[in-house]
């Protein structure tokens, strides 16, 4: 299985507080790894140093074979290979839902109008939105808002796709309907990582759990493993939060 994603010694500092402490991980084609921990132990940083949101301090990160850190790949192609949803939304208020999807298609895939159209249409169609085509973001529900910020990110085809905590925004009757979503692309073999407190879903459909403490990765392995007899004192004890 070769690594679509690479993470080699990565460390992230805000001001005096590392948040990110050497972080090593690689994630193989096709491979869905579910990063679990508690807020602040850097789930949300590392997602956005792999997308260049957020500079580096040392280490490197390669996505494939290339060295997206260094500083002389250009930002805008590398976000263009990796697909990303975000808590909050963060959809376009001001265009349509189509006009949302078809963005990137249109400006950075250089897509013809009709071209771009028919995908996110074929797109939206599979998410259940096809009638909500033409609607403005303040006219979905949360679930649906979601479901289209995912639809957008993976119009691109994209050789990540990045997830942070999409439902911790979500009333709990809206979450099955996002992580069906998911499941789904899952399924047909897409490589994600995606942070996450929702415990059962990382369970269920994860390839390998990942569990971050204070910017660190503390154990790691399938998720019968992580989840059924975890080694380290502090994956217990964050881990009994939730089986209870």
């Amino acid at each position: 299985m070769s690594a679509v994603l690479t993470v080699e010694g990565v460390w992230k500092a805000f001001g005096d507080q590392d948040v990110l402490r050497g972080i090593d991980l690689e994630v193989g084609e096709g491979e869905v790894v579910a990063l679990i921990g508690a807020s602040g132990s850097g789930k949300s940083t590392l997602l956005r140093t792999i997308n260049l949101l957020e500079p580096i301090d040392d280490g490197r990160i390669r996505l494939r074979e290339e060295d997206i850190t260094d500083p002389r790949v250009g930002t805008d192609a590398v976000r263009a290979r990796i697909g990303v949803v975000f808590q909050q939304y963060n959809l376009f208020p001001h265009l349509s839902v189509l006009a949302n999807i078809t963005l990137a298609l249109r400006h950075v895939h250089r897509l013809s109008k009709s071209r771009a159209d028919a995908a996110a249409l074929a797109l939206l169609e599979r998410v259940g939105l096809a009638d909500k085509a033409s609607a403005h973001p303040d006219r979905l529900s949360g679930g649906q808002q979601q479901r289209v910020a995912i639809a957008r990110a993976v119009a691109t085809s994209p050789d990540l796709l990045l997830l942070d905590e999409i439902t911790s925004a979500l009333d709990p009757e809206l979450v099955g309907e996002v992580l069906d979503l998911v499941r789904s692309l899952a399924d047909e073999g897409m490589t994600i990582v995606m942070a996450t407190h929702e415990m059962a879903f990382a369970r269920d459909v994860a390839d390998r759990v990942v569990f971050l403490d204070a910017g660190r990765i503390l154990e790691q392995g399938p998720p019968a493993e992580v989840f059924g007899a975890p080694r380290e004192e502090r994956t217990r004890a964050f881990l009994a939060r939730f089986t209870a």
